[in-house]
Protein backbone atom coordinates (compact mmCIF):
# COMPACT_ATOMS: atom_id res chain seq x y z
CA UNK A 1 0.00 0.00 0.00
CA UNK A 2 1.19 3.49 -0.91
CA UNK A 3 -0.80 6.31 0.69
CA UNK A 4 0.64 8.75 -1.84
CA UNK A 5 -1.89 7.33 -4.31
CA UNK A 6 -4.57 9.33 -2.47
CA UNK A 7 -3.02 12.54 -3.78
CA UNK A 8 -4.54 11.85 -7.21
CA UNK A 9 -7.89 10.73 -5.78
CA UNK A 10 -8.65 13.71 -3.55
CA UNK A 11 -9.83 16.98 -5.03
CA UNK A 12 -10.55 20.23 -3.22
CA UNK A 13 -14.14 21.36 -2.55
CA UNK A 14 -15.60 23.07 -5.61
CA UNK A 15 -14.13 26.58 -5.89
CA UNK A 16 -16.79 27.74 -8.34
CA UNK A 17 -19.58 26.72 -5.98
CA UNK A 18 -17.83 28.52 -3.14
CA UNK A 19 -17.69 31.73 -5.19
CA UNK A 20 -21.41 31.37 -5.92
CA UNK A 21 -22.03 30.93 -2.20
CA UNK A 22 -19.97 34.05 -1.45
CA UNK A 23 -21.98 36.06 -3.98
CA UNK A 24 -25.21 34.82 -2.48
CA UNK A 25 -23.97 35.80 0.97
CA UNK A 26 -23.43 39.36 -0.25
CA UNK A 27 -27.11 39.51 -1.26
CA UNK A 28 -28.50 38.49 2.13
CA UNK A 29 -30.34 40.94 4.36
CA UNK A 30 -27.72 40.57 7.10
CA UNK A 31 -24.60 42.61 6.21
CA UNK A 32 -21.50 40.63 5.19
CA UNK A 33 -19.24 40.01 8.18
CA UNK A 34 -22.01 40.46 10.73
CA UNK A 35 -22.12 36.69 11.37
CA UNK A 36 -18.36 36.39 11.74
CA UNK A 37 -16.91 32.98 11.04
CA UNK A 38 -20.35 31.49 10.45
CA UNK A 39 -20.24 33.05 6.99
CA UNK A 40 -17.02 31.18 6.21
CA UNK A 41 -18.44 27.91 7.54
CA UNK A 42 -21.56 28.20 5.42
CA UNK A 43 -19.53 28.86 2.28
CA UNK A 44 -17.18 25.96 3.06
CA UNK A 45 -20.16 23.62 3.46
CA UNK A 46 -21.64 24.82 0.19
CA UNK A 47 -18.42 23.98 -1.63
CA UNK A 48 -18.20 20.58 0.08
CA UNK A 49 -21.82 19.76 -0.78
CA UNK A 50 -21.63 21.37 -4.24
CA UNK A 51 -24.87 23.12 -3.42
CA UNK A 52 -26.02 26.76 -3.31
CA UNK A 53 -27.77 27.41 -1.06
CA UNK A 54 -26.16 25.02 1.37
CA UNK A 55 -28.15 22.05 2.61
CA UNK A 56 -28.77 21.50 6.31
CA UNK A 57 -26.52 19.03 8.16
CA UNK A 58 -29.16 16.42 8.93
CA UNK A 59 -27.26 13.14 9.29
CA UNK A 60 -24.14 13.72 11.37
CA UNK A 61 -22.39 10.76 12.97
CA UNK A 62 -19.94 10.45 15.85
CA UNK A 63 -17.25 7.88 14.96
CA UNK A 64 -14.84 6.78 17.70
CA UNK A 65 -11.82 4.54 17.07
CA UNK A 66 -10.67 2.62 20.15
CA UNK A 67 -7.31 1.11 21.06
CA UNK A 68 -4.74 0.51 23.78
CA UNK A 69 -1.08 1.51 23.48
CA UNK A 70 1.73 -0.46 25.08
CA UNK A 71 3.62 2.72 25.95
CA UNK A 72 1.02 3.31 28.68
CA UNK A 73 2.89 0.67 30.70
CA UNK A 74 5.49 3.35 31.43
CA UNK A 75 3.05 5.38 33.47
CA UNK A 76 2.65 8.14 30.88
CA UNK A 77 -1.14 8.31 31.13
CA UNK A 78 -3.60 9.24 33.83
CA UNK A 79 -5.28 5.89 33.23
CA UNK A 80 -3.87 2.45 33.77
CA UNK A 81 -2.50 0.51 30.79
CA UNK A 82 -5.03 -1.66 28.99
CA UNK A 83 -8.08 0.15 30.36
CA UNK A 84 -9.41 1.75 27.19
CA UNK A 85 -12.29 -0.73 27.17
CA UNK A 86 -13.60 1.10 30.26
CA UNK A 87 -13.89 4.26 28.17
CA UNK A 88 -15.80 2.28 25.55
CA UNK A 89 -18.07 0.81 28.19
CA UNK A 90 -18.85 4.27 29.58
CA UNK A 91 -19.89 5.51 26.13
CA UNK A 92 -22.08 2.45 25.59
CA UNK A 93 -23.65 2.92 29.04
CA UNK A 94 -24.31 6.59 28.33
CA UNK A 95 -22.31 7.82 31.31
CA UNK A 96 -19.36 9.55 29.61
CA UNK A 97 -19.34 13.23 28.59
CA UNK A 98 -19.39 12.46 24.87
CA UNK A 99 -22.33 10.07 25.37
CA UNK A 100 -24.30 12.77 27.18
CA UNK A 101 -23.58 15.27 24.42
CA UNK A 102 -24.41 12.81 21.65
CA UNK A 103 -27.69 12.03 23.36
CA UNK A 104 -28.46 15.71 23.80
CA UNK A 105 -27.65 16.55 20.16
CA UNK A 106 -29.34 13.38 18.83
CA UNK A 107 -26.15 12.23 17.11
CA UNK A 108 -25.79 8.47 16.57
CA UNK A 109 -22.49 7.01 17.77
CA UNK A 110 -20.33 4.34 16.19
CA UNK A 111 -17.44 2.76 18.13
CA UNK A 112 -14.80 0.75 16.28
CA UNK A 113 -12.50 -1.49 18.33
CA UNK A 114 -9.26 -1.53 16.38
CA UNK A 115 -6.77 -2.57 19.05
CA UNK A 116 -8.30 -2.78 22.52
CA UNK A 117 -6.35 -4.89 25.00
CA UNK A 118 -9.29 -6.80 26.48
CA UNK A 119 -11.28 -9.97 25.99
CA UNK A 120 -13.78 -9.49 23.14
CA UNK A 121 -16.54 -10.89 25.35
CA UNK A 122 -16.46 -7.71 27.46
CA UNK A 123 -17.97 -5.67 24.64
CA UNK A 124 -20.74 -6.06 22.04
CA UNK A 125 -19.98 -7.86 18.79
CA UNK A 126 -20.79 -4.71 16.81
CA UNK A 127 -17.85 -2.99 18.54
CA UNK A 128 -15.17 -5.70 18.52
CA UNK A 129 -15.81 -7.38 15.15
CA UNK A 130 -13.26 -5.20 13.31
CA UNK A 131 -10.36 -5.65 15.74
CA UNK A 132 -6.96 -5.78 14.01
CA UNK A 133 -4.87 -6.82 17.01
CA UNK A 134 -4.93 -6.80 20.79
CA UNK A 135 -3.14 -3.63 21.90
CA UNK A 136 -0.22 -1.88 20.19
CA UNK A 137 3.47 -2.33 20.93
CA UNK A 138 5.61 -0.10 23.16
CA UNK A 139 6.77 2.42 20.60
CA UNK A 140 9.81 3.53 22.60
CA UNK A 141 11.46 0.12 22.18
CA UNK A 142 9.46 -1.78 19.52
CA UNK A 143 7.12 -1.26 16.59
CA UNK A 144 3.49 -0.54 17.34
CA UNK A 145 2.52 -3.30 14.88
CA UNK A 146 3.66 -5.02 11.72
CA UNK A 147 3.44 -3.41 8.30
CA UNK A 148 0.73 -5.93 7.37
CA UNK A 149 -1.34 -4.96 10.41
CA UNK A 150 -0.87 -1.28 9.61
CA UNK A 151 -2.19 -1.84 6.11
CA UNK A 152 -5.10 -3.86 7.49
CA UNK A 153 -5.96 -1.05 9.91
CA UNK A 154 -5.77 1.61 7.19
CA UNK A 155 -8.06 -0.42 4.96
CA UNK A 156 -10.44 -0.86 7.88
CA UNK A 157 -10.66 2.91 8.31
CA UNK A 158 -11.27 3.30 4.59
CA UNK A 159 -14.07 0.74 4.72
CA UNK A 160 -15.72 2.51 7.66
CA UNK A 161 -15.62 5.80 5.74
CA UNK A 162 -17.24 4.14 2.72
CA UNK A 163 -19.97 2.65 4.91
CA UNK A 164 -20.73 6.03 6.44
CA UNK A 165 -20.78 7.82 3.08
CA UNK A 166 -22.98 5.12 1.55
CA UNK A 167 -25.45 5.35 4.46
CA UNK A 168 -26.00 9.07 3.89
CA UNK A 169 -23.84 10.52 6.66
CA UNK A 170 -23.26 14.15 5.70
CA UNK A 171 -20.73 15.10 8.39
CA UNK A 172 -18.55 13.05 10.76
CA UNK A 173 -17.40 14.02 14.22
CA UNK A 174 -14.19 12.04 14.73
CA UNK A 175 -12.71 11.04 18.07
CA UNK A 176 -10.73 8.34 19.84
CA UNK A 177 -11.06 6.14 22.92
CA UNK A 178 -7.51 5.26 23.83
CA UNK A 179 -5.01 4.93 26.66
CA UNK A 180 -1.52 6.03 25.67
CA UNK A 181 -2.80 7.42 22.39
CA UNK A 182 -1.63 10.97 23.04
CA UNK A 183 1.97 9.71 23.45
CA UNK A 184 1.88 8.00 20.05
CA UNK A 185 0.17 11.03 18.52
CA UNK A 186 2.77 13.43 19.90
CA UNK A 187 5.52 11.22 18.49
CA UNK A 188 3.99 11.36 15.02
CA UNK A 189 3.59 15.13 15.17
CA UNK A 190 7.15 15.67 16.41
CA UNK A 191 8.53 13.41 13.69
CA UNK A 192 6.56 15.07 10.89
CA UNK A 193 7.23 18.62 12.12
CA UNK A 194 10.89 18.06 12.98
CA UNK A 195 10.61 19.14 16.62
CA UNK A 196 11.91 17.79 19.92
CA UNK A 197 9.93 15.71 22.38
CA UNK A 198 9.61 18.48 24.97
CA UNK A 199 7.88 20.74 22.43
CA UNK A 200 4.99 18.33 21.84
CA UNK A 201 4.57 16.60 25.20
CA UNK A 202 1.28 17.41 26.91
CA UNK A 203 -0.59 16.03 29.89
CA UNK A 204 -3.26 14.02 28.10
CA UNK A 205 -7.00 13.95 28.56
CA UNK A 206 -6.89 12.43 32.04
CA UNK A 207 -4.09 14.73 33.24
CA UNK A 208 -0.72 13.67 34.65
CA UNK A 209 1.66 15.07 37.26
CA UNK A 210 5.15 16.40 36.59
CA UNK A 211 6.89 13.05 37.08
CA UNK A 212 4.55 11.34 34.65
CA UNK A 213 5.10 14.20 32.20
CA UNK A 214 8.86 13.60 32.39
CA UNK A 215 8.33 9.88 31.73
CA UNK A 216 6.10 10.73 28.80
CA UNK A 217 8.66 13.15 27.40
CA UNK A 218 11.38 10.49 27.64
CA UNK A 219 9.15 7.92 25.95
CA UNK A 220 8.43 10.29 23.06
CA UNK A 221 12.14 11.10 22.77
CA UNK A 222 13.00 7.40 22.47
CA UNK A 223 10.12 6.76 20.08
CA UNK A 224 11.30 9.64 17.91
CA UNK A 225 14.64 7.96 17.39
CA UNK A 226 12.79 5.03 15.86
CA UNK A 227 10.35 7.19 13.88
CA UNK A 228 12.73 9.51 12.05
CA UNK A 229 14.35 6.85 9.83
CA UNK A 230 10.96 5.84 8.37
CA UNK A 231 9.51 9.29 7.67
CA UNK A 232 9.50 8.64 3.93
CA UNK A 233 6.78 5.96 4.16
CA UNK A 234 3.53 6.85 5.96
CA UNK A 235 2.47 3.22 6.37
CA UNK A 236 5.80 2.27 7.90
CA UNK A 237 5.69 5.34 10.12
CA UNK A 238 2.29 4.33 11.49
CA UNK A 239 3.49 0.76 11.98
CA UNK A 240 6.60 1.92 13.82
CA UNK A 241 5.35 4.79 15.95
CA UNK A 242 1.58 5.00 15.71
CA UNK A 243 -0.84 2.24 16.52
CA UNK A 244 -3.63 0.29 14.86
CA UNK A 245 -6.30 2.76 15.96
CA UNK A 246 -4.28 5.70 14.63
CA UNK A 247 -3.70 3.90 11.34
CA UNK A 248 -7.43 3.25 11.00
CA UNK A 249 -8.22 6.92 11.69
CA UNK A 250 -5.70 7.94 9.02
CA UNK A 251 -7.34 5.67 6.46
CA UNK A 252 -10.75 6.97 7.50
CA UNK A 253 -9.71 10.60 7.00
CA UNK A 254 -8.24 9.95 3.57
CA UNK A 255 -11.19 7.97 2.28
CA UNK A 256 -13.64 10.52 3.73
CA UNK A 257 -11.92 13.16 1.62
CA UNK A 258 -12.17 10.92 -1.43
CA UNK A 259 -15.91 10.53 -0.75
CA UNK A 260 -16.33 14.31 -0.19
CA UNK A 261 -17.57 13.75 3.37
CA UNK A 262 -16.62 16.56 5.79
CA UNK A 263 -15.01 15.62 9.11
CA UNK A 264 -14.70 17.56 12.37
CA UNK A 265 -11.47 16.70 14.20
CA UNK A 266 -11.34 16.49 18.00
CA UNK A 267 -8.02 16.45 19.86
CA UNK A 268 -4.38 15.61 19.41
CA UNK A 269 -4.93 12.03 18.24
CA UNK A 270 -7.18 12.95 15.34
CA UNK A 271 -4.92 15.92 14.54
CA UNK A 272 -1.86 13.65 14.38
CA UNK A 273 -3.65 11.24 12.05
CA UNK A 274 -4.74 14.17 9.91
CA UNK A 275 -1.13 15.33 9.69
CA UNK A 276 -0.05 11.89 8.46
CA UNK A 277 -2.90 11.96 5.94
CA UNK A 278 -1.90 15.43 4.76
CA UNK A 279 1.63 14.15 4.16
CA UNK A 280 0.09 11.67 1.72
CA UNK A 281 -2.51 13.96 0.10
CA UNK A 282 -1.98 17.70 0.45
CA UNK A 283 -5.57 18.58 -0.56
CA UNK A 284 -7.17 16.40 2.13
CA UNK A 285 -7.24 19.05 4.93
CA UNK A 286 -9.70 21.10 2.85
CA UNK A 287 -12.33 18.54 3.90
CA UNK A 288 -11.69 18.84 7.63
CA UNK A 289 -12.61 21.25 10.41
CA UNK A 290 -10.74 21.56 13.70
CA UNK A 291 -13.43 21.36 16.34
CA UNK A 292 -11.61 22.67 19.37
CA UNK A 293 -8.36 23.55 21.11
CA UNK A 294 -7.52 20.69 23.47
CA UNK A 295 -4.52 22.31 25.15
CA UNK A 296 -2.14 19.65 23.85
CA UNK A 297 0.92 21.33 22.31
CA UNK A 298 1.20 18.63 19.65
CA UNK A 299 -2.35 19.37 18.50
CA UNK A 300 -1.60 23.08 18.11
CA UNK A 301 1.53 22.28 16.11
CA UNK A 302 -0.31 19.86 13.82
CA UNK A 303 -3.22 22.23 13.19
CA UNK A 304 -0.83 25.08 12.48
CA UNK A 305 1.01 22.93 9.94
CA UNK A 306 -2.31 22.16 8.21
CA UNK A 307 -3.56 25.77 8.46
CA UNK A 308 -6.69 24.67 10.37
CA UNK A 309 -8.15 27.14 12.87
CA UNK A 310 -10.18 25.55 15.71
CA UNK A 311 -13.81 26.56 16.04
CA UNK A 312 -13.90 26.50 19.85
CA UNK A 313 -11.55 27.16 22.74
CA UNK A 314 -13.36 26.20 25.94
CA UNK A 315 -10.58 24.33 27.70
CA UNK A 316 -12.21 20.92 27.14
CA UNK A 317 -9.53 18.27 27.70
CA UNK A 318 -11.67 15.18 28.31
CA UNK A 319 -11.15 13.93 24.75
CA UNK A 320 -13.30 11.11 23.34
CA UNK A 321 -14.68 13.44 20.66
CA UNK A 322 -16.39 15.72 23.19
CA UNK A 323 -14.80 18.97 22.00
CA UNK A 324 -15.52 18.24 18.35
CA UNK A 325 -19.10 17.32 19.18
CA UNK A 326 -19.53 20.65 20.95
CA UNK A 327 -18.61 22.35 17.67
CA UNK A 328 -21.31 20.50 15.72
CA UNK A 329 -24.18 22.90 16.62
CA UNK A 330 -22.02 25.78 15.37
CA UNK A 331 -21.60 24.07 12.00
CA UNK A 332 -25.31 23.30 11.84
CA UNK A 333 -26.14 26.91 12.72
CA UNK A 334 -23.87 28.16 9.92
CA UNK A 335 -25.66 25.92 7.43
CA UNK A 336 -29.11 27.03 8.61
CA UNK A 337 -28.26 30.73 8.44
CA UNK A 338 -26.69 30.45 4.98
CA UNK A 339 -29.69 28.51 3.67
CA UNK A 340 -32.61 30.30 5.32
CA UNK A 341 -31.75 33.99 5.63
CA UNK A 342 -33.63 35.96 2.94
CA UNK A 343 -31.96 37.89 0.17
CA UNK A 344 -32.41 41.63 -0.22
CA UNK A 345 -35.10 42.79 -2.60
CA UNK A 346 -33.58 43.99 -5.89
CA UNK A 347 -34.01 47.68 -6.69
CA UNK A 348 -37.26 48.36 -8.54
CA UNK A 349 -37.06 49.21 -12.20
CA UNK A 350 -39.26 52.31 -11.64
CA UNK A 351 -36.77 53.66 -9.13
CA UNK A 352 -33.98 53.05 -11.60
CA UNK A 353 -35.90 54.88 -14.37
CA UNK A 354 -36.60 57.83 -12.08
CA UNK A 355 -32.91 58.02 -11.20
CA UNK A 356 -31.98 58.05 -14.88
CA UNK A 357 -34.50 60.84 -15.61
CA UNK A 358 -33.14 62.89 -12.71
CA UNK A 359 -29.59 62.43 -13.92
CA UNK A 360 -30.60 63.48 -17.44
CA UNK A 361 -32.33 66.60 -16.14
CA UNK A 362 -29.28 67.52 -14.07
CA UNK A 363 -27.04 67.06 -17.12
CA UNK A 364 -29.37 69.24 -19.23
CA UNK A 365 -29.41 71.99 -16.63
CA UNK A 366 -25.61 71.89 -16.47
CA UNK A 367 -25.38 72.27 -20.25
CA UNK A 368 -27.82 75.21 -20.20
CA UNK A 369 -25.79 76.92 -17.50
CA UNK A 370 -22.62 76.39 -19.47
CA UNK A 371 -24.23 77.93 -22.57
CA UNK A 372 -25.30 81.00 -20.61
CA UNK A 373 -21.76 81.44 -19.29
CA UNK A 374 -20.33 81.26 -22.82
CA UNK A 375 -22.83 83.83 -24.03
Amino acid sequence: MNLDDFSDLIQRPDGGVRRDAEERRERLTVPPGALGRLDELGEWLSAAQQSVPVRAVEQPRLVLFAGDHGVAELGVSGRSAGSAYELVRAVLDGSSPVAVLARRFSVPTRIVDVSLDCDPELLPESVVRHRVRRGSGRIDVEDAMTAEEAEQAIRLGMAIADEEADSGTDLVVLGDLSVGGTTAAATLVAALCGTDASVVTGRGGAGIDDLAWMRKCAAIRDALRRARPVLGDQVELLATSGGADLAAMTGFLLQSAVRRMPVVLDGVVSAACALVAQRAAFRAPDWWLAGQVSGEPAQSKALDRMALTPLLDHGVTVGEGSGALLALPLVQAAAALAAELPEREPEKAEDADEDEVAEAEEASESEDAAAVDRA
